[in-house]
C-alpha cells in the first residue's frame, strides 16, 4: 500500500487546552482546523491550525475559538489558509462538483480553459484538483457523461441521429468514431438490443457452480456465475435482447474449457481476447486488477493509490462491482482495508474458494 503523508495523531482529540493546540499547531494537523484558530501578534494574522506559514514562537501566538473572535482581537485572515473561508477541501469540492454539472448539462463539452476559469482555478491547478476528488480527467469524465447519454438515448428507442445531436456531436464522422468504442458496437446495433451483433455463448457447470461465458467476434464478453443456470441464461438473453445469440461451435467450446479450466486451477493463466466496455475509470482500475499477481490480494485503497486516485476508494468498488467477465478481470482479489472479505458480485463465498484456490494452486 502506498504510504500517505499523514500527520501523527496529537493527544486530546478535543483540543481543550493550549498544550493540545499548539502541538497541533507545530504539527500542522488539519484535524484541529474548524475547532480552534490561532493569531501571531507580530504578523497581525490569524490562521488556521494546518497553515503552511513559517512557524510562530509560542510567546508570540494566541488561539481563538472562530474566526469573529480572532477579528474582534484585532488580527485579519491570512492570505495563505483564508481562514475566513470554507476549508480549501470543501472549496475544491464545490468548485468540482459545479464543473462536473458545466459538463453534464453542456450541450457541446466545455473546454479545460472555460472549466478552470469557472471554478477560479489556473487550467493546471484545476486539471489537478478535478483528477484527485473524481479520480479521472475532466476530458474523461466528460467523454463518460457523453457515452451514458447516448446508451440513454438509444436504450429509449431514439434514432441514431437525434442521440448524436443531443449528446453533442457536430458531425456524423466524429459520433461513429467515438461511440462504437463505448458501447462495444455499432450505435444502431445496441438501440436495436444488439441487433446485427452476433454473440456465441455456453452455459456450464464448473467447481464454482453454473458458469456462462459469451463472446463477439473481438473476444470474450462476458463471463457468469451462479446457482442456477437458466437464471444466468435468462438475464443474459434479456441484456442482448435483439442479438443474434449461437450456441458455442467446437472452437469456441474450447474457450469454454479454458475458461473453466482457469478458473478451476488459476496458475494455467488465461490468454484469451476479451472484448470489455467501460468508462475511463472502470478502465483503469480493470487494468489494476489484472496486475494482481495470483494468490495476492489489494486492498480497495491500493487499487485507488496504484491508479493516482487515493480518494476514490468507492468508485474503485463501484467498477469492481461493473465487472462483466468474472476471474478474467480478477476483482476477487480486492479486500477491504481491513483485510475482510468484501461483497462480490458473484458471491462472497466464491470469492473465498477463489482466494484459496490461487494459493493452493488449484480449485
Amino acid at each position: 500500500m502506498q504510504a500517505l503523508n499523514i500527520p501523527q495523531p496529537i493527544p486530546g482529540p478535543d483540543f481543550d487546552d493550549d498544550d493540545a493546540r499548539w502541538a497541533a499547531v507545530q504539527a500542522r494537523d488539519p484535524r484541529a482546523d474548524e475547532v480552534f484558530f490561532y493569531s501571531v501578534r507580530t504578523t497581525g494574522v490569524y490562521c488556521r491550525p494546518s497553515c503552511a506559514a513559517r512557524p510562530a514562537r509560542r510567546e508570540n501566538v494566541a488561539f481563538h475559538a472562530s474566526p469573529a473572535a480572532a477579528v474582534a482581537a484585532g488580527f485579519r485572515a491570512c492570505k495563505r489558509c483564508q481562514p475566513d473561508q470554507a476549508p480549501r477541501a470543501a472549496r475544491h469540492a464545490a468548485r468540482v462538483a459545479e464543473a462536473c454539472r458545466l459538463i453534464e448539462n453542456a450541450e457541446q463539452p466545455p473546454d479545460l480553459n472555460s472549466l478552470a476559469e469557472a471554478a477560479g482555478l489556473s487550467p493546471f491547478h484545476f486539471h489537478r484538483v478535478f483528477k484527485r476528488i473524481i479520480g479521472v480527467t475532466p476530458k474523461a469524465y466528460a467523454d463518460a457523461r457523453r457515452a451514458a447519454r447516448v446508451r440513454e438515448g438509444l436504450e429509449a428507442g431514439d434514432s441514431v441521429t437525434r442521440v448524436a445531436y443531443d449528446a453533442g456531436f457536430n458531425s456524423n464522422g466524429r459520433f461513429y468514431d467515438h461511440v462504437p468504442r463505448a458501447l462495444g458496437m455499432q450505435p444502431t446495433r445496441f438501440r436495436a438490443g444488439g441487433a446485427g451483433e452476433t454473440i456465441r455463448f455456453a452455459v456450464g457447470q464448473c467447481a464454482l457452480g453454473a458458469i456462462l461465458v459469451a463472446a463477439t467476434e473481438r473476444g470474450i464478453c462476458t463471463i457468469e456465475m451462479g446457482d442456477d443456470p437458466a437464471t444466468l441464461l435468462r438475464d443474459f438473453e434479456a441484456r442482448f435482447k435483439a442479438a443474434t445469440l449461437k450456441g458455442g461451435d467446437a472452437e469456441f467450446e474450447q474457450w469454454v474449457a479454458r475458461v473453466v479450466g482457469f478458473v478451476e486451477q488459476p496458475t494455467l493463466g488465461l490468454d484469451l481476447p476479451l472484448d470489455v466496455r467501460g468508462t475511463a475509470f472502470q478502465a483503469r482500475v480493470w487494468q489494476a486488477l489484472c496486475a494482481i499477481p495470483p494468490g495476492r490480494t489489494a486492498s480497495y485503497a491500493d487499487i485507488a493509490s496504484s491508479i493516482g486516485a487515493p480518494r476514490a476508494m468507492r468508485a474503485v468498488a463501484q467498477a469492481c462491482a461493473a465487472n462483466p467477465v468474472a476471474v478474467a478481470i480478477p476483482c476477487h482479489r480486492v479486500i477491504r482495508n481491513d483485510g475482510a472479505l468484501s461483497g462480490y458480485r458473484w458471491g462472497v463465498e466464491r470469492k473465498r474458494a477463489l482466494l484459496a484456490s490461487e494459493v493452493r494452486g488449484e480449485l
